[in-house]
């Protein structure tokens, strides 16, 4: 049941609670033991875009929907957002709720330790980069002491880095998951070429194999479509997806010319980079045209559109308020037919030649 008193103003969603043991019934991940259900809960703006006292409430909602895939990563804090444009744009504000570093992980750790959650969690995060043997070790350890518990269920690879032979890191993995402190390893932002490479690694030198994947997935960005996931169909890897809006990008409220202050576009400006294309623009128009068409709202049909992908085996919801948690439930619930699917899978290649 939806138990939680932040929806309690919401009976459109608690009325319904009975069917989400059904909506959100869990998977296995990979070849692991390790289930998670159909949504998670991404915790990038905890610390960046929210403080933690809406952190606190988003973890608890979101166990109470049944949200028990918490991801998080050493990157992730106010104090590295803040850093990143400093040394990027070499501009030096503050648009963060907090300066502090690693402040995802180390307000999950506080929470976890002050809840009693932890045996409820199944706690995802990630190193940056650099994976020789003791940077590996050195930042399993000390994400264990932000995150103030003894184990790790899910260490990823946060991209490739081609400045480190892949099986030095993997070998440093191994070592974890033999002295308990993680259970299994995978990798986010990996082609399928690099993913292929890691997994000849782990059968030739009898290394943990990587069970997960983490790519971004939306209307927007599609481009594992062709080969990264048939190769983890054909592996049995799981697949774990994130930014299904695009960074927000699909809410509709961005334009060229105008980023409201405080959104995600605004504390990392890279994301403008990515999504301000024109062809990704034309897609968004086309979701607005079909909102307008449906009376659903823009995020809902593109968080509904994912949500109809089996070969994800879950979606992480970066969320910022309690109705971004609510928003991805209804998608979940809400009838889709399939000529909507068919539709929108069609937008991409309407736009293909675009810039």
């Amino acid at each position: 049941m939806l138990n939680h008193p932040a929806f309690t103003r919401h009976p459109s969603v608690s009325r319904r609670g009975i069917c989400l043991e059904a909506l959100l019934d869990k998977k296995r991940l990979g070849r692991t033991d390790i289930q998670v259900g159909r949504l998670g809960l991404g915790c990038v703006t905890f610390g960046r875009e929210i403080d933690e006292a809406m952190s606190g409430q988003l973890m608890s909602a979101a166990l109470d929907l049944d949200m028990t895939l918490f991801d998080t990563a050493e990157a992730y804090g106010g104090g590295q957002a803040r850093q990143y444009r400093r040394n990027t744009l070499g501009v030096d504000d503050v648009r963060e709720v907090t300066s502090e570093m690693h402040s995802s992980e180390k307000i999950i750790g506080r929470w976890l330790k002050s809840s009693g959650n932890r045996s409820r969690v199944v706690l995802q995060t990630k190193v940056t980069t650099n994976f020789t043997r003791q940077h590996v070790q050195e930042a399993i350890d000390a994400s264990l002491n932000r995150l103030q518990t003894d184990w790790i269920d899910l260490y990823l690879f946060h991209s490739f880095d081609a400045k480190t032979p892949l099986e030095e890191g993997m070998g440093a993995l191994t070592r974890a998951v033999e002295q308990g402190k993680i259970r299994a390893v995978g990798c986010s932002n990996f082609s399928a070429v690099q993913l292929s490479e890691s997994l000849e690694i782990s059968n030739r030198q009898g290394l943990q194999r990587f069970e997960e994947v983490q790519p971004s997935y939306s209307l927007v960005e599609r481009s594992i479509e062709s080969h990264l996931l048939p190769l983890c169909m054909q592996e049995q890897i799981g697949v774990v997806s994130y930014s299904p809006l695009g960074a927000g990008f699909l809410s509709g409220k961005y334009e060229r010319s105008s980023i409201p202050k405080g959104s995600r576009f605004d504390v990392i400006p890279g994301h403008a980079d990515i999504y301000f294309k024109d062809r990704k623009f034309a897609i968004v128009e086309r979701l607005r045209q079909k909102s307008a068409e449906t009376g659903y709202s823009m995020v809902r049909l593109a968080m509904g559109w994912l949500l109809r992908k089996q070969r994800i085996t879950s979606v992480l919801v970066g969320a910022s308020q309690l109705s971004h948690l609510e928003n991805a439930i209804e998608a979940l619930e809400m009838e889709f037919p399939d000529e909507w699917v068919h539709e929108m899978d069609g937008w991409g290649a309407s736009f293909e030649h675009s810039n």
